[in-house]
């Protein structure tokens, strides 16, 4: 089934010109675990794609494999056109790796850890000091550039690392749980940044334990879990895989059950249901259904409370993987 709907919904198997990164039917096992079995993906330029998986999916080995540091035991992995893994070094200058794990020296400045990677990078003179100003401008670090990077936060920390790994003009950017423990003005300067570089053209793979970054950043999501992709495909069409009802609870004092027979004669109602002292009605456009909802309750029922819950990406990843993101 998990086969079918990544077919029906994205077709992420399938690869274009304009893709900066091709995965096809990566398989990688550690003895008896197959950690990752037949993952297939591709990111076209100028889009921001997530990986979402709970702990233990094969999130990770997928992103180290796409990253050239570890070899897949079955399919390939292309990034710009070229074949890549662990012995592939030319082609890793296509890819920039943001992992959880800070790369920074404490003790040096934001702007001297800059100048030291984008030598090891193969910048120099002009070239070097333009690139430097510019990645510090797209993470907003413009302003603290002179101080040692021990003084800064825990979310300018983060920032600067993403700034590393663009300093090389990467096609492909990875980011890996880039706002993990970091406070609210931070993340949002992070997310800021990540939506500006799709902007440019920029390919972005990005995972998250949050899934409102995921709604707000990614143009496609991939679900994955126990090694294989669940299903994949914009917010919209992974939320059609629920359906397309919505519900409506209504609470209040009266004869709830001559309230649901009143409101399935509304059009757009499928069903009402009385679960303890309330009326669940589902719908298929709840909002615009809504007045006549009311209405037609109204007529059995002092109203106290009404509520709209739409379908969401949580419950999709719930729905394929039975379990929460975090867990």
């Amino acid at each position: 089934m998990a086969a079918e709907r990544v077919g029906d919904i994205a077709g992420a198997e399938t690869s274009s010109d304009q893709d900066v990164l091709v995965v096809t039917d990566v398989e990688r096992r550690f003895g008896d675990l197959t950690a990752v079995d037949g993952v297939s993906l591709a990111i076209r330029q100028g889009e921001t794609f997530g990986l979402l998986g709970p702990n233990g999916a094969g999130k990770t080995t997928t992103i180290t494999m796409i990253a050239g540091l570890l070899a897949p035991n079955r399919g390939s992995i292309t990034v710009a056109g070229e074949r890549i893994g662990p012995s592939a070094v030319a082609v890793k200058r296509h890819i920039g790796l943001v992992p959880q794990d800070l790369a920074l020296y404490p003790d040096l400045k934001g702007r001297e850890n800059l100048r030291y990677f984008a030598r090891l990078q193969g910048l120099r003179g002009a070239d070097l000091k333009h690139r430097v100003d510019e990645v510090l401008d797209v993470v907003g670090l413009s302003d603290r550039a002179k101080d040692p990077v021990k003084e800064y936060s825990g979310g300018m920390k983060r920032r600067l690392n993403i700034a590393v790994g663009l300093l090389h003009r990467p096609s492909l950017l990875i980011l890996d749980e880039p706002t993990v423990g970091v406070d609210p003005q931070s993340r949002n300067a992070i997310l800021e940044s990540v939506e500006a570089l799709s902007g440019e053209g920029m390919a972005v793979l990005y995972t998250t334990h949050y899934m409102e970054e995921a709604e707000r950043l990614c143009d496609r999501i991939a679900i994955i879990d126990s090694g294989r992709i669940q299903a994949a495909g914009t917010r919209s069409e992974l939320i059609r895989l629920l359906g397309s009802s919505d519900q409506v609870r209504l609470t209040g004092a009266g004869d709830l059950r001559a309230a649901a027979g009143a409101v399935t004669q509304v059009r757009g109602v499928e069903h009402a249901d009385v679960v303890d002292t309330e009326l669940l009605v589902t719908a298929t456009d709840a909002p615009s259904a809504l007045a006549a909802i009311v209405t037609a309750a109204s007529n059995h029922l002092e109203l106290a409370d009404v509520e709209i819950t739409r379908p969401d990406l949580e419950q999709v990843f719930l729905h394929l993987t039975g379990k929460a993101l975090r867990d």
